[in-house]
């Protein structure tokens, strides 16, 4: 038969029809999308994009619930771990096989899953953040601002001279991690900020008025019209070489890919002056303030228990609701406590003093929130000891 991959794993060797295509689509990406493996995994969450946008332009009954349940599926992602772990059997390319039978007349368009992203080495970016790596020694940085699905169009189109693309969305910490990651990586020389501006934060503005106008004393940006534009988590050398080593490219408010990586490409190929290290082509690598990152163990010693009491937690499928049930410690039911958010169940217990310890507290947050995603989600929920 013709398939799409013909590297992936395929449905069977035999043709099926429509109907069973749109049967086995449904089916992988349920199963894939359950699977914490694919949710951090790039197949995934280029698949989904890809049907997503296949779908918008097929107006079927089918094509709609399936444009549905894909919507349903994006909060469920996580950030790229991996660009894709060579899987035996790949859920999202099955999904992809199926989908070339099911809308035969549209199969190209979902054609590529990106099983190739550029995934970083351990030295750079030295900042933890949602973007991806295309080409470490490419000149070209984009931020998307609020605009998160237009970073990954740009990851397909690819185009040269393209290094990092991501969304930033705070005119603070947002751009604290633009500024650290830009200046520890000497072949970048542009920061092209485009897409949709964060309502109220203006991260965009804010980037050209840190280039024009750097900060003040109190790390205030000079002419941002954000509501909190102050950059505590730089030092005042950090902004200088940044404002020295890049230059900020406007085209904020636009979201075609297409255009933009016509700028890319364009700023790509304009000559830089090297530095005369004779080795980077640019300025040296420089060092940055850093926050020690500490590492998480088991407590040493028993974890003191909460003199007001335990909670058992069931979530009630039928009515849609969690049920917590307040015990004492000699077991008598203090008080029953029903609500539809974990967040609303545990404000209510704090603000009531029906908690004590920290602890406790942060045990009980956990499960509440995993009592409502199975209530969400469908899953059986277990409640785990304290």
């Amino acid at each position: 038969m013709s398939i799409i991959n013909q590297d992936l794993p395929v449905v069977q060797d035999k043709t099926i029809s429509p109907d069973e295509g749109i049967q086995l689509f449904q089916a992988e990406l349920e199963t894939g999308i359950a699977l914490p493996k694919c949710r951090k995994c790039g197949c995934m969450a280029s698949a989904l994009k890809n049907f997503d946008y296949a779908l918008a332009s097929i107006h079927t009954e089918h094509a709609t619930l399936l444009a549905q349940n894909i919507s349903g599926a994006f909060p469920k992602m996580r950030p790229i771990q991996y660009a894709c772990l060579g899987c035996e059997h790949c859920y999202p390319a099955v999904a992809q096989n199926a989908f070339a039978f099911a809308f035969p007349a549209h199969a190209s368009v979902a054609a590529e899953l990106i099983c190739k992203f550029h995934i970083q080495d351990e030295s750079w970016p030295p900042v933890i953040g949602e973007y991806f790596i295309i080409d470490q020694a490419a000149s070209v940085a984009v931020s998307t601002l609020a605009s998160v699905q237009l970073a990954e169009k740009l990851v397909l189109l690819k185009p040269n001279g393209l290094s990092i693309v991501g969304k930033t969305e705070t005119e603070n910490i947002g751009i604290d991690k633009v500024i650290k990651n830009m200046i520890t990586n000497p072949t970048l020389r542009y920061l092209l900020v485009a897409g949709a501006e964060s309502k109220g934060h203006l991260t965009g503005q804010t980037l050209l008025a840190l280039a024009e106008n750097g900060v003040d004393d109190k790390g205030r940006v000079i002419g941002s019209a954000g509501k909190r534009p102050i950059l505590r988590n730089v030092s005042a050398s950090e902004i200088q070489t940044f404002r020295e080593q890049v230059q900020v490219i406007d085209m904020i408010g636009c979201e075609d890919p297409d255009e933009i990586s016509a700028r890319i490409e364009e700023l790509s190929q304009r000559v830089e002056e090297p530095c005369g290290c004779g080795e980077c082509g640019g300025k040296p690598t420089v060092s940055i303030s850093t926050t020690p990152t500490l590492t998480a163990v088991e407590p040493g010693e028993a974890v003191p228990m909460d003199k007001a009491g335990y909670f058992v937690i069931v979530p009630l499928v039928g009515k849609g609701v969690i049920n917590i049930e307040h015990y004492a410690y000699d077991n008598s039911l203090l008080r029953v406590i029903e609500g539809t958010t974990a967040r609303e169940i545990y404000f209510m217990i704090i603000n009531n003093g029906w908690i004590t310890e920290l602890s406790h507290a942060a045990y009980l947050g956990k499960e509440l929130t995993r009592a409502e995603l199975s209530l969400q989600n469908g899953f059986r929920y277990v409640q785990d000891g304290a």
